[in-house]
């Protein structure tokens, strides 16, 4: 696969994502459930945002040098450790819709390490669009407050 392929991809799904954000009446009160997190939980919460958007941005990196070591390593960081590394008491008040999706994508990063040993580069970069739809469909759905 030509390195410049995965970038172009996530370039452009960046961009498709975002138009709808550029379009939307900023006046308007934003309709996504609120996670009700404390500013300390809220910190170290949107750190972990930060991480994963991280790993992504590595696991596109790997696949566009055919580096199958590296998209391991940087799904490896977003998988399903950093799920159970959240405390029971932010755990417990999180609503179920919530936790169902960020289960769901934590155990798609653990997929990908698995995937990564063997995998078509397109079929992971495919597997990395999945993960990404994930984040997507959480980020329309909540807001981190």
């Amino acid at each position: 696969m030509k390195p410049y392929f995965a970038y172009v991809l996530a370039g452009l799904l960046c961009l498709s994502s975002a138009v709808p954000v550029f379009a939307a009446d900023t006046t308007a009160p934003d309709p996504r459930t609120s996670l009700g997190m404390t500013s300390e939980e809220r910190a170290e919460f949107l750190s972990e945002m930060r991480k994963m958007l991280g790993s992504i941005q590595g696991i596109l990196q790997g696949i566009s040098s055919e580096d199958r070591n590296m998209i391991a390593e940087f799904a490896t960081q977003s998988g399903n450790r950093m799920a159970r590394a959240t405390p029971d008491t932010l755990r417990n008040r999180l609503p179920q819709a919530f936790k169902d999706i960020g289960g769901s994508t934590h155990m798609l990063f653990e997929e990908l390490v698995i995937r990564a040993e063997t995998d078509d580069m397109n079929d992971l970069l495919k597997h990395t669009t999945t993960i990404m739809n994930q984040c997507m469909s959480c980020h329309t759905q909540f807001r981190a407050d």
